[in-house]
């Protein structure tokens, strides 16, 4: 074990870290999932300077190309209200987004600072924070977002609010299986002896041993929580309109099929690109770290 004090990296850790970076590098559909993933972030960060009508995403009304079909001028079509559905499909990606940003940056660190007390500690720490997690997983996560969503008003922090408040789970159960683990590793016990603190132990010696399950899940996670978040704006408790939401565009133009078939499609092929995007990326560093989630 390192010295409290030391900070150099040794070069098995150098080579380690290497040799992940290479196993990725040679995974191609790591790389694919690396470049849609940019490629949706892209799109959100620039969205008001790449959507081709801007002004669509928010009160634009032009009745005269309401359902315009797919053409040169709007290359995936218009809504019921002529707004073009391909800018707002960009803008759509802010609210994915940003829903993704918001849960996971509630649940990872609560589920993660559980799962560390519970596997550290042990005793009646682990008993209470294991328990408690098995109650709240066995709360459908839907149901429960349903439940909080119908309660409350439709607003992008209420969506984050409702999903994260079953999410941090998962977290915590898979950084307790490993924080267990590591915990009654040598070098932790010989950390202990050197009179570390716990906070240290917890922060410095088992929480690193954690730090690749966890990205390895945070990343899954995001495609799940984009296709969690269009599923409760497609229900209508997502977002307040206009306000562009992948889920809520193809709950309105399911009322217009068969004819109006772009309203749905294009709407859902965003949402089915950001979903794979980040579940290829999240493949690529599984492989990449070698660990199972």
């Amino acid at each position: 074990m390192a010295s409290l004090g030391e900070t150099a990296i040794s070069p098995e850790i150098l080579t380690a870290r290497r040799m992940a970076w290479l196993r990725f590098r040679s995974n191609p559909v790591a790389l694919l999932g690396a470049f849609m993933v940019l490629s949706v972030v892209f799109c959100a960060l620039f969205a008001p300077f790449i959507a081709p009508y801007p002004e669509d995403a928010g009160n634009m009304i032009d009745f005269a190309t309401r359902h315009s079909a797919p053409s040169a001028e709007h290359w995936a079509g218009t809504d019921k209200v002529g707004r073009d559905i391909l800018s707002r499909v960009i803008f759509g990606f802010q609210v994915s987004l940003l829903l993704v940003v918001g849960v996971l940056g509630l649940a990872v660190p609560v589920g993660a600072a559980l799962g560390l007390a519970a596997g550290y500690f042990g005793g009646w720490t682990e008993f209470l924070i294991t328990g408690f997690t098995n109650v709240m997983l066995a709360i459908p996560p839907l149901v429960m977002a349903l439940a909080v969503g119908s309660v409350l008003s439709q607003t992008l922090v209420n969506a984050m609010f409702a999903i994260a408040l079953l999410w941090w789970t998962w977290h915590a159960r898979l950084v307790y299986r490993v924080a267990k683990s590591v915990a009654a590793e040598d070098f932790v016990e010989a950390a202990r002896l050197a009179g570390a603190s716990h906070m240290h132990i917890l922060l410095r010696e088992i929480l690193p041993n954690c730090v690749a399950v966890i990205s390895v899940k945070t990343t899954l996670d995001a495609a799940f929580v984009i296709l969690f978040g269009a599923t409760l704006s497609f229900l209508g408790l997502g977002v307040r309109p206009p306000t562009p939401d992948l889920g809520s565009m193809v709950a309105d133009g399911r009322q217009f099929l068969p004819e109006m078939w772009w309203g749905v499609l294009f709407p859902a092929l965003g949402i089915f690109y950001a979903t794979l995007a980040f579940n290829l990326l999240g493949d690529g560093l599984r492989d990449m770290f070698d660990v199972e989630v």
